[in-house]
């Protein structure tokens, strides 16, 4: 399996952009990897996923055109690029890593079993 380590999280007015990465260990290329964020008093919640080889990605709708996922497998990076921000994208933003390689971008939380410890987001004025 993966390290992960999240980073890049801070305070952005609506409407701004910020860049979430995530730093891995161990192999990660071959395992599909996946951003999820938890609000709070909320449960976390599925925000995008990227196969292994970067060839598919899966979004959740609420987030489709304004946030994009990709990875850059030479340098064990994982990114998330948060454009026209919401205050309703205000969570603690979590990366995992696939419980299988070379696994199909998936949604599903019981999907992933390696996970980082997050970074805050914050969309305030």
């Amino acid at each position: 399996q993966v390290q992960l380590t999240e980073s890049g999280g801070g305070l952005v007015q609506p409407g701004g952009s910020l860049r979430l990465s995530c730093a891995a260990s161990g192999r990660f290329s071959i395992y599909t990897m996946g951003w999820f964020r938890q609000a709070p008093g909320k449960e976390r919640e599925f925000v995008a996923s990227i196969a292994w080889n970067g060839r598919t990605t899966y979004y959740r709708d609420s987030v489709k055109g304004r946030f994009t996922v990709s990875r850059d497998n030479a340098k064990n990076i994982l990114l998330l690029q948060l454009n026209g921000v919401k205050p309703e994208d205000t969570a603690v933003y979590h990366c995992a890593a696939h419980r299988y390689p070379y696994g199909v971008p998936t949604p599903r939380e019981i999907d992933f079993g390696s996970w980082g410890q997050g970074t805050q987001v914050t969309v305030s004025s």
